[in-house]
């Protein structure tokens, strides 16, 4: 039997002498179809567009962790105001039913130290999930590629990828793709989402897994029909719960840093639990807190700087984000 592997901490970025050029370029492209979209949708976000629903709660973060994990964040034991949106992943307010990304955010307050910004202390420490444990693409300029090809339309996504990949690997790359945007989710309050992306902790590099707990039951029948409304009538219910875990570097073959497209193989740990309390998103109070929620930033760059997010996908998130953040009045 293998042994288990060990979390390292002799991981390293390579940032290549273009990046700044590039991402400039990456963050134009966005912010025109963040401006083509708004046109026809309404002020928003160029990605996950569309908010299911918002909701608040608290981020306990346990006692007891091992040493690798107490930092930032995870330091010590405490009790944090957190809110959560979540949402469709794509460029438009397509139906529920219709194949997608989704995604489940949250933003922690209350942190204490320097931002990854640079810019003086944090403010929030954030986490942006979606429902599948490996991003889609190795970098950042295949995927900005794929999203700007994507929000022409089929037609013109279908001829952006038999030019990037040719006649043999355009099919396959398609049938990839529809697999993820395909995968059935069952609720959001019952599927786990992932960071797919690493980002510092301390000196270690980690991901996240957002797992739900079995008490938060099944989702309704015919759910995918209006996901908003299927998770509003649980928390109506009855309080919800997720553990939330690292899941650690420990060497570059194994848990790249740069390469985005790799799953990595090492376990989770549990360090904190999100905890919403039963509460009415229908209420007045509740469709006041969704607006402002969906008002609000939600960057994984808004963060500690003991967890600032690692790789060529989160150093491209840097630029894009804030592009969109300035092309909605967010930022």
């Amino acid at each position: 039997m293998g042994s288990v592997p060990v979390p390292g901490t002799d991981w390293q970025e390579r940032i290549a002498p273009d990046e700044a050029q590039r991402y400039a370029a990456f963050a134009d492209t966005f912010a025109a179809i963040q401006a083509r979209k708004s046109q026809r949708y309404g002020q928003g976000r160029t990605l996950h567009r569309k908010q299911l629903a918002a909701a608040q709660g608290t981020l306990e973060v346990l006692d007891g962790l091992p040493s690798f994990l107490r930092h930032g964040l995870f330091a010590e034991p405490h009790d944090y105001e957190t809110w959560i949106r979540i949402s469709n992943g794509g460029l438009n307010r397509a139906a529920d039913h219709v194949p997608d990304v989704r995604g489940f955010a949250l933003r922690v307050f209350g942190v204490v130290g320097p931002s990854a910004l640079g810019n003086g202390p944090a403010v929030s420490q954030d986490f942006t999930l979606i429902n599948q444990e490996a991003f889609s693409f190795p970098r950042s300029d295949e995927f900005i590629d794929f999203v700007a090809a994507a929000s022409h339309g089929n037609g013109a996504l279908l001829r952006h990828l038999f030019r990037r990949y040719g006649m043999l690997g355009a099919p396959r790359q398609l049938a990839r793709l529809l697999r993820v945007a395909g995968r059935p989710i069952s609720g959001f309050a019952n599927e786990p989402f992932f960071s797919t992306l690493p980002m510092a902790n301390g000196p270690y590099a980690v991901r996240v897994r957002l797992q739900p707990a079995q008490a938060n039951g099944m989702a309704q029948p015919h759910a995918s029909a209006d996901w908003g409304s299927d998770f509003a009538a649980r928390l109506k219910r009855a309080p919800l719960h997720w553990d939330l875990q690292l899941q650690y570097y420990t060497n570059e073959a194994l848990t790249p840093i740069e390469d985005a497209s790799v799953n990595w193989p090492t376990p989770y740990t549990t360090v904190a639990r999100l905890m919403l309390p039963q509460q009415d998103l229908d209420s007045p109070e509740g469709r006041a807190f969704a607006e402002k929620v969906e008002a609000s930033v939600f960057d994984p760059w808004q963060a500690l700087a003991d967890h600032r997010p690692l790789g060529d996908v989160q150093r491209a998130r840097k630029v894009v984000y804030f592009r969109s953040q300035q092309g909605r009045g967010a930022a």
